[in-house]
């Protein structure tokens, strides 16, 4: 029996009466965008914000869960994830609309660029940002997501979640606690949907703006290539490209991970990378930028999983001699 064929054997009738889709031994590549990465020992998809309560209520406090989004911005190391990882299905949580002419609702599964779509369906502005951001409104809410000179938390008006015990939580926007690419919000707290706030504007002015969006990313990011989006936070007064590539970072490998020649803030795995390769080439990268600058980067993908060593180390080693 796999761990996790025996994480819900142990669980038993306890899981018995909930409608989503529950997966021992989950292959999280197949989730992330890097397309790398070690197993869950379970995944649980829930149906609704109702499903994924009676889950939480059924899961012991001991057993670890742990919710990811779309994967976009998500690094997964090759020892993998004990517990549960929870997935917000497209079908119970990513649905959008306007719910007046200046506020949309939408689930936390809901990609960012659906949601630009839909406030320019409604001629509500302020959301053009989104469009150009390659994740989904719970990442978004979380790390306070932005772009082109706007981010979520001026959007935000409030936020469903649900604790670990499966109790409802509303936040209103001050309980976010945001800051730059950060919220204050418990870590155990799931984001289920919520209710944001633009303004009227000219259709023409929304597309326009969204168009400009698409543009830069097309010219200037490798938006094909297996990529996770920036790798680190822009440091005071800087960008994290400009730091990494005054200390020689761009298109440096290890392994099977660059960072991109195109954009060196954006880390790419070229085939073969493991999420080893691509954690110790980031590693290597803070330690150039430190050493040359006196900048310590700090990681904007989220690194989740057990450590595992790899053979990048040796190869890189050996390039280096």
């Amino acid at each position: 029996m796999t761990t996790g064929e025996a994480l819900l054997a142990k669980l038993g009738d306890r899981l018995s009466g909930l409608r989503g889709r529950l997966v021992p031994d989950a292959g999280m590549e197949k989730i992330t965008w890097f397309r790398a990465g070690g197993p869950a020992d379970a995944l649980f998809q829930p149906a609704d914000e109702e499903d994924l309560s009676a889950f939480l209520k059924a899961v012991p406090a001991e057993i670890p869960v742990m919710v990811v989004g779309i994967g976009s911005n998500l690094l997964v190391r090759e020892g993998g994830l004990r517990g549960f990882v929870v997935r917000l299905s497209a079908k119970g949580f990513g649905n959008a609309e306007a719910i007046s002419p200046t506020t949309i609702r939408a689930g936390a599964a809901t990609p960012d660029k659906r949601i630009a779509a839909v406030a320019l369906e409604a001629g509500i502005g302020g959301f053009h940002f989104y469009h150009g951001i390659p994740g989904g409104l719970g990442g978004a809410l979380r790390m306070n997501a932005g772009a082109n000179g706007v981010e979520t938390r001026e959007r935000v008006v409030e936020v469903r979640a649900l604790d670990r015990n499966g109790e409802l939580h509303v936040l209103k926007n001050a309980d976010m606690g945001y800051a730059y690419r950060h919220s204050s919000v418990p870590p155990d707290l799931i984001f289920t949907s919520a209710v944001l706030e633009g303004f009227p504007e000219d259709r023409d002015v929304i597309k326009a703006a969204m168009d400009a969006v698409q543009h830069h990313r097309e010219t200037v990011q490798p938006i094909r290539e297996k990529t996770g989006g920036s790798t680190f936070k822009n440091p005071p007064g800087t960008s994290a490209w400009r730091e990494i590539d005054k200390a020689g970072g761009r298109g440096l490998m290890i392994g099977g991970a660059q960072m991109s020649p195109m954009h060196c803030n954006f880390m790419i795995n070229t085939g073969s990378a493991t999420g080893y390769d691509l954690e110790f080439l980031g590693e290597t990268v803070r330690a150039r930028v430190l050493e040359n600058s006196g900048i310590r980067l700090e990681w904007e993908i989220k690194r989740i999983g057990g450590f595992k060593p790899g053979r990048a180390i040796d190869e890189f080693l050996g390039r280096m001699l």
